[in-house]
C-alpha cells in the first residue's frame, strides 16, 4: 500500500531532475533492491525535520538503510557531486555560463551537541560549537562548504576552504567578503590563488537594515539553510556529516527551480 506523502517528499518533477545523477547500481553482487526515491525522501525528512535517525517514521526506509546510503554517498563524494551537477544545470537554465566568474564567502558560528567531535568557542558570538564556512556563487547557489571548529578565526577558515576550491572553478575571478576576512587574507588570495578578493564593508553612515551589496547574496543562502531543522546546531559526529548534511539540504532548492523551469517551458 502506497503511504501518505510528507510535505519533504521529492515530487515527481524533481524526482525526474535529479534521478539521471544518482549513481548507478554495482555490476557486481546482489541487484539494488532500496528505492532510491524513497530513501532521498528519509534524507529530505530528517534534514528538514531535525529528527534523530532512529526515530525516523516507521513508513520510510529503516533508518540502518538510510544511514548507509548517507555515510557512503558521503565518503565516495557523491553528495558534494550531486551539488556540482545540480548547481550547474540551474546555471544554465538561467542563462549563466555552467561555471561562475564570482563568488561569496562567509561564516556561519553554530552551537554543538556533545556528540560533535569538533566544538571550539567562538568569543564574538559566544558560541561553543562548529563553524560553517561557504562560499556561493551569485544565485546562491553552493560552491564549497566546511565546517571547522567555530574558534577558529573568518581568515583562517577561508584559507582551509580557498585551498580546497582552487583548480576547481577554472573561470573564477572575484569573490566578495565581509571585514571579518580583511588584512593579509587579501594579498594571499591574489598571491597563491590568483583571485580578487574585495572586501564589502557596512557604511559608516548607516542606520537600521541595510542591503549590503553582494554580501546579502550569501546571507540569504544561510536563510535557506536554516529552514533545514536538522543544520540549527551541529547534531553530527564527524565534520564530514555536517558538510553532507549541508549539501542534501541543497537539494530541494535546486530540483524545485529546475522542475520549476520545466513547467514554465513545457
Amino acid at each position: 500500500m502506497k503511504r501518505k506523502p510528507y510535505s519533504t517528499d521529492l515530487t515527481d518533477e524533481q524526482w525526474a531532475k535529479l534521478k539521471p545523477h544518482l549513481p548507478l547500481a554495482h555490476r557486481r553482487g546482489a541487484p539494488r533492491r532500496a528505492n532510491l526515491r524513497e530513501i532521498l525522501n528519509a534524507l529530505l525528512y530528517i534534514s528538514r525535520t531535525g529528527c534523530q535517525w532512529r526515530l525516523l517514521p516507521h513508513d520510510l526506509p529503516p533508518w540502518e538503510k538510510v544511514y548507509s546510503y548517507f555515510s557512503h554517498w558521503r565518503d565516495d563524494g557523491t553528495w558534494e557531486r550531486l551539488n556540482r551537477e545540480l548547481r550547474m544545470e540551474v546555471r544554465v537554465s538561467v542563462g549563466k555560463n555552467p561555471e561562475p566568474s564570482a563568488a561569496i564567502l562567509d561564516s556561519q558560528s553554530v552551537k554543538a551537541t556533545e556528540m560533535s567531535q569538533t566544538r571550539g568557542y567562538d568569543a564574538g558570538k559566544k558560541i561553543k560549537g562548529i563553524k560553517r564556512h561557504i562560499l556561493v556563487d551569485t544565485l546562491g547557489l553552493l560552491l564549497k562548504v566546511m565546517v571547522l571548529t567555530a574558534g577558529q578565526q573568518d581568515r583562517d577558515g577561508a584559507r582551509v576552504i580557498l585551498l580546497k576550491v582552487q583548480g576547481c572553478f577554472p573561470r573564477l575571478q572575484k569573490i566578495w567578503a565581509d571585514g571579518g576576512y580583511a588584512g593579509k587574507l587579501v594579498e594571499w588570495v591574489k598571491a597563491l590563488c590568483g583571485w580578487v578578493l574585495e572586501i564589502v564593508k557596512r557604511s559608516d553612515v548607516a542606520k537600521g537594515f541595510e542591503v549590503i551589496p553582494h554580501r546579502w547574496i550569501v546571507e540569504r543562502t544561510f536563510g535557506w539553510l536554516n529552514r533545514a531543522r536538522r543544520l540549527s546546531k551541529d547534531y553530527e559526529r564527524l565534520t564530514a556529516s555536517g558538510e553532507a548534511m549541508v549539501y542534501v539540504a541543497m537539494l530541494p532548492l535546486m530540483t524545485k527551480r529546475l522542475a520549476k523551469q520545466q513547467t514554465c517551458f513545457a
